[in-house]
């Protein structure tokens, strides 16, 4: 499987797509995207289109979230999990991702 996400994640994802008033059909989109302090970074955003995922993307369902990555997105995310904290450290989701050769202090940008 490409992604994962921990309990915290899924819990936290299902409170946002509730508290901005979207349907239970929207999409969670993950993706890669060029840029940071390392090279590249990681795009969350929700997806109300209706339309079905494009050929060159992969749609997966997690504890009732779908989630759609483009294919060069699954390439780099194989094996990720994505967690939420919210301790004393930072609030937010967090990318744990085995094909990282380097990331920033952060945690929002990576490189393979």
């Amino acid at each position: 499987m490409a992604i994962t996400l921990s309990d915290r994640a899924a819990k936290r994802i299902e409170e946002i797509r509730k508290s901005e008033n979207r349907s239970k059909d929207c999409r969670l989109r993950i993706g890669v995207v060029g840029g940071g302090c390392s090279g590249l970074s990681y795009k969350l955003e929700f997806d109300d289109s209706e339309k079905n995922p494009e050929a060159k993307e992969q749609e997966i369902e997690i504890d009732d979230i779908k989630i759609v990555i483009d294919m060069r997105s699954f390439l780099y995310l194989a094996g990720t999990k994505l967690d939420y904290t919210d301790g004393l450290e930072g609030k937010g989701f967090h990318f744990i991702n085995p094909n990282a050769s380097r990331t920033c202090s952060c945690g929002e940008s990576f490189a393979v």
